[in-house]
């Protein structure tokens, strides 16, 4: 989503590089430079304006320390005033009651729906609560059939109303259930509209006087930008809400309404979402964020994801079969499935220090793996445990069941063979050059 802020915003810090020290004259274009490429990605003109200005103050003067460039320390007060201007830490559920009601609220099409099936499963997986999905849209058609099929995927109950059209009447019984069937936390998707109107406006206040939620979240269109500041003030000022939800951030969006939205309604963003997978939820840490915004990466964030779907145990265990050269196809299989889990590659990638803008141009195709598990389907499971076995009858089978050429199994094999090599130099003279240091 930041890719071309990013870029911009290293064409500005050029502008410094060489200079001996930060000065009031050498720093004036690199500010203005900053400011348009705020605007440009749809940050209000406000916003934009006065994070430039705090800039412009720290650095001139900054004492500039002899192991680091005065570019560099323009690059961590833009950083510091970022992290700042998105919220200075992340923020959490109060997640109050019992059951603790949680109200959602948002324009239709701003993917709310689709989050609350997100937040029930981030509530069931990570914080061990049991959650109940209640359909309070009862307008758009579909939608109480959309959270049922979602809370169906996710292995969460979804409670509705089928003869009742009143969401505050839904809500009550909704709440009454929960206390009665054990379920400790509440979520209810409420109706949109496609803009904001009266009725809808009347309706949302009289659930949220109705239920006193413990958490009341505005989701919100990243891609929709300065419209999505505009919008989350109409909702701020009759709902008084806890927090934001920025949903598809892996689109089109410039970026704009991440960075404004904490400046013009001073309500934390607490989750993004980047995808319409029910995994696909982020909690939003400005830090991180601003890490991202500045083509530095964020580690912290990939270690997390890799943490959540690797076993300590299993990567023991790979580790000992990497020493003595038995890592197989099998094992192999597994770390793809576990790379899949962990999100969009080129996402990933891009968390890596430094690999952002290396590899920005770059299509990274989801489907890449999918001929690879295909041909290791297809093998026998003493096959896969021993590659060296096979011949050129069984490659043909295997051809013939995944549906790929001879030509591409023997690659596969090649690379794999390969790779397995590399993995077993390093797993062993690398421990050595470490135990003798």
């Amino acid at each position: 989503m930041f890719e071309s802020l990013t870029e911009r915003l290293d064409n500005a810090f050029r502008l410094l590089r060489g200079k001996a020290r930060i000065s009031e004259i050498n720093i004036s274009e690199t500010i203005k430079e900053i400011r348009r490429a705020l605007i440009d990605a749809d940050v209000n003109y406000k916003v934009a304006k006065d994070f430039t200005e705090r800039v412009k103050e720290k650095a001139i003067g900054q004492e500039v320390y002899k192991s680091i460039t005065p570019g560099q320390m323009f690059v961590k007060i833009v950083y510091d005033e970022l992290v700042a201007l998105m919220g200075s830490t992340h923020a959490e559920l109060k997640l109050k009651g019992n059951p603790a009601p949680i109200l959602l609220a948002g324009l239709q099409g701003s993917g709310k729906t689709t989050f609350a099936a997100k937040l029930a499963l981030f509530l069931k997986n990570k914080k061990h609560k049991n959650p109940l999905l209640v359909a309070c849209d009862v307008y758009r058609p579909a939608a109480v059939n959309q959270l049922k099929t979602l809370g169906e995927q996710i292995g969460v109950s979804v409670y509705s109303e089928e003869n009742t059209k009143d969401p505050i009447v839904i809500a009550k019984n909704a709440i009454q259930h929960a206390k009665t069937y054990g379920f400790n936390t509440v979520i209810i998707d409420t109706a949109g509209r496609l803009a904001i109107d009266e009725e809808m406006m009347r309706e949302i206040k009289l659930l949220h006087e109705m239920l006193h939620p413990s958490d009341t979240l505005f989701v919100v269109d990243a891609m929709t930008g300065q419209d999505a500041v505009n919008t989350a003030k109409a909702f701020n000022q009759v709902l008084d809400y806890d927090g934001v939800i920025l949903t598809k951030l892996d689109g089109d969006a410039r970026g704009g309404a991440a960075l404004s939205i904490k400046a013009e309604v001073n309500k934390p963003i607490l989750f993004v979402s980047t995808g319409e997978k029910v995994d696909a939820l982020d909690i939003f840490y400005p830090d991180r964020m601003a890490s991202r915004i500045l083509g530095m990466g964020d580690v912290v964030s990939l270690v997390e994801k890799a943490k959540e779907q690797i076993d300590e145990e299993e990567a023991r265990r790979l580790q000992k079969k990497i020493a003595k050269n038995e890592f197989n196809l099998e094992d192999f299989l597994k770390q793809l499935q576990q790379i899949k889990k962990m999100g969009n590659i080129k996402d990933l990638l891009a968390m890596i220090p430094g690999m952002g803008k290396a590899i920005k141009d770059i299509d990274f195709d989801e489907n890449a793996f999918k001929h690879i598990e295909a041909i290791i389907y297809s093998m026998t499971p003493e096959e896969r445990r021993n590659p060296n076995i096979l011949n050129g009858s069984r490659k043909q089978r295997i051809a013939r069941g995944s549906g790929r050429s001879v030509t591409e199994i023997n690659q596969l094999l090649k690379q794999f063979e390969e790779a397995r090599k590399l993995m077993h130099t390093m797993a062993t003279t690398g421990f050595k050059k470490f135990k003798k240091r």
